[in-house]
């Protein structure tokens, strides 16, 4: 998954959402992703019970993750505390490392 590609899914999840629970819950990434392809995502962490979060969007990272976006419902408590998605800015990227 791309930057473009994550935002993409985001926007499109928000749009088709029938239900709070179907809205955008968490992105789980993928190591290796969040060095790479996703590596220009801007995610910022404002306290340690928020986590990191793109356009108010939690971002879980681990070695074990497959890089997917989850829904509230999927997500459950791993997206908590929950936020409506943020619209995209030109401050979300971040030039590659």
């Amino acid at each position: 998954m791309t930057h473009d590609e994550l935002d993409q899914a985001l926007d499109r999840r928000f749009a088709e959402a029938a239900s709070p629970d179907q809205q955008p819950g968490a992105v789980t990434v993928q190591t290796d992703d969040w060095l790479g392809p996703l590596s220009t995502v801007k995610a910022t962490c404002s306290t340690l019970h928020d986590g990191l979060r793109y356009r108010e969007i939690r971002i879980l990272v681990s070695s074990h993750f497959e890089t997917k976006l989850l829904s509230r419902a999927e997500a459950g408590e791993r997206g908590d505390p929950y936020r409506d998605l943020r619209a995209r800015t030109p401050e979300d990227s971040r030039a590659p490392a």
